[in-house]
């Protein structure tokens, strides 16, 4: 079974949440929107604790350092998607310039069956979304991590 580990990244604007999605590069992924985001995530071995992992592709496919502290991180727990990938998560607080994205890069034989390898980016653009918007553009298994931060920040308020 193949297993990813991701950061849900978040900020509060005017006192409400807002999450930080990225949209799969490459041509398979040009045309979806809706359904097609995602946290910024990659695989992982029994070798790399799933946190290290969600920490280093959030700097990979955002291409500059977390911009959080390790120790805030709030575990998410996991979701299995479609596919049959367990994917772990985690919520941090920092911000990011999606206009800054500089993402890692994958190589792959384009158009089908050239033998041209062309390369693309994992990630194509990074968005802040509302609650409510990162709903509608996730893939319907992650959409769990959302409810789940907000669950956690609606407690964190009742302190």
């Amino acid at each position: 079974m193949k297993r990813s580990a991701g950061i849900l990244l978040y900020r509060l604007v005017a006192g409400q949440p807002q999450v930080l999605l990225v949209h799969p590069g490459g041509p398979f992924w040009a045309k979806r929107d809706s359904g097609a985001w995602s946290i910024p995530k990659g695989e992982y071995d029994d070798a790399e604790h799933p946190r290290a992992c969600a920490l280093r592709e959030l700097e990979e496919e955002l291409g500059s350092p977390p911009p959080i502290a390790e120790e805030a991180l709030v575990d998410l727990g996991e979701v299995r998607q479609k596919g049959g990938k367990a994917v772990r998560a985690w919520a941090g607080e920092g911000d990011f310039d999606p206009a800054t994205l500089r993402s890692n890069t994958f190589t792959m034989q384009w158009p089908p069956h050239s033998g041209e390898q062309r390369e693309f980016p994992e990630v194509d653009r990074a968005e802040w979304f509302s609650p409510e918007g990162a709903r509608e553009k996730l893939i319907p298994a992650q959409i769990a991590f959302v409810d789940r931060l907000l669950e956690r920040l609606a407690q964190g308020g009742e302190e």
